[in-house]
């Protein structure tokens, strides 16, 4: 029997979590900042869980566990999804996509709002996982980086094109083929999470900010950058700026970009790095400009007419949550369906209309406009086609990559 290396985390992957959960990323709200970190839920037991400590993969990569699958004869699935990242009715009693699925399909969705962050909710599911056992979910929702864990450890089932029409032809050029899932084989977007440019236009005296370099090297910015505590993105956008991909970029490129974020600390052109509790100093003008991501330039904007964004010319780097049908899941074909079912144009306009983060379907426009046609403008929810054309995601990483970057982000940031 071939033998695993169990996955386990380092030091520095356990700050950066930490990093995440309390002020980051993983700290991001969703339409109205609920979207907890989740911090006081993460215990050691949950760090434990994502490292998959001494539990071999159920197998390799693109062989997940086939399971019988109920679907025909039990009329339900089971859906566990981030707080407030589904559409609900004006008076908040009913979800209504949801319920036009169940009535029109027959089945019946038990939809969950208990994933607060990935670590945690992993941590719950893990021990069924590495037992070979039905975690009690047909779907759930994860960000990119653990879907590809979950799909290297072999603990996702592949999903049957059949039943996926709809999310096949309509899914957007940009998240067609990540590298931890060419092809869309085992897991399609809920939505897109973008890393741009935000300034306080009353705060940079009229001027626009639109490059990594004009927040480095712009003397007129001195003291009022932010960067993020999140590495992929910080140093993601830098690595773009210098002409990298950070889809392919080498250790070399990973130590350049450093350097060049080294350079504006030790200049203090850099205020500080941080999570997203930059909107406030953003909001007030104490910082000008800075990395920022889009769901929270949406909400600010409504507030401050003087919050603006740019996509560099360079690109920017996305990431995106992630649906995923666990291993020996009892309603396989009920999940796809309602997987396909969120890639009908007017479905997808309607959860667009909702939540107001990036919208991975292709062709949803017109049916976003009935419903709001600022919102249909709008594209950090409907990127046009330059705006996609420059996104870039993150490669992903070897565990030993991952320790060694992250280990000298956190000398950079002081963390």
């Amino acid at each position: 029997m071939e033998q695993f290396e169990p996955e386990s985390l380092s030091a520095a992957q356990r700050a950066a979590i930490q990093r995440s959960l309390t002020s980051g990323r993983g700290a991001l709200s969703r339409r109205s900042m609920l979207r907890a970190g989740g911090v006081g839920a993460l215990t050691i037991g949950g760090l434990a869980g994502l490292s998959a400590c001494g539990i071999p993969p159920a197998k390799r990569e693109g062989q997940g566990p086939a399971s019988t699958d109920f679907s025909a004869k039990e009329k339900s699935v089971a859906f566990s999804n981030w707080t407030e990242y589904m559409d609900v009715s004006e008076d908040e009693k009913s979800r209504p996509t949801l319920e036009a699925f169940a009535k029109r399909t027959g089945i019946k969705v038990k939809y969950t709002e208990d994933i607060n962050d990935n670590v945690e909710f992993f941590g719950k599911i893990k021990p069924q996982l590495a037992a070979g056992q039905d975690t009690g979910r047909d779907l759930i929702c994860v960000t990119d980086w653990l879907a590809a864990r979950m799909i290297r450890l072999g603990w996702v089932q592949k999903l049957d094109p059949a039943n996926l029409p709809n999310a096949y032809a309509n899914l957007s050029a940009q998240f067609r083929r990540p590298d931890w899932d060419p092809g869309r084989a085992y897991s399609y977007p809920w939505t897109g999470l973008p890393t741009v440019i935000a300034y306080n236009i009353k705060a940079t005296g009229g001027k626009k900010v639109d490059s990594v370099t004009q927040l480095l090297d712009d003397p007129s910015l001195k003291g009022r950058v932010g960067f993020l505590t999140e590495m992929r993105d910080s140093v993601g956008m830098t690595l773009l700026d210098l002409g990298k991909d950070p889809g392919k970029f080498t250790d070399a490129d990973y130590d350049a970009a450093i350097g060049r974020l080294q350079k504006g600390v030790d200049t203090k052109q850099i205020r500080r790095f941080t999570g997203n509790d930059y909107t406030s100093d953003l909001d007030k003008g104490d910082i000008a400009a800075c990395l920022a991501w889009a769901g929270d330039i949406i909400q600010l904007q409504a507030d401050n007419p003087d919050i603006r964004y740019a996509i560099p010319s360079a690109g920017y780097i996305i990431s995106s949550d992630n649906l995923l049908i666990p291993a020996h899941a009892r309603h396989k074909a009920n999940a796809e369906k309602l997987i396909d079912y969120y890639f009908e144009l007017p479905v997808a306009a309607q959860l667009a209309a909702y939540i107001n983060y990036v919208c991975p379907v292709d062709g949803v426009k017109d049916e976003l406009a009935k419903i709001d046609p600022e919102l249909a403008n709008n594209t950090l929810i409907l990127p046009d086609k330059a705006m996609a054309a420059k996104s870039r995601a993150f490669r992903s990483l070897t565990n030993a990559e991952e320790t060694a970057y992250e280990e000298k982000f956190a000398k950079l940031i002081g963390a």
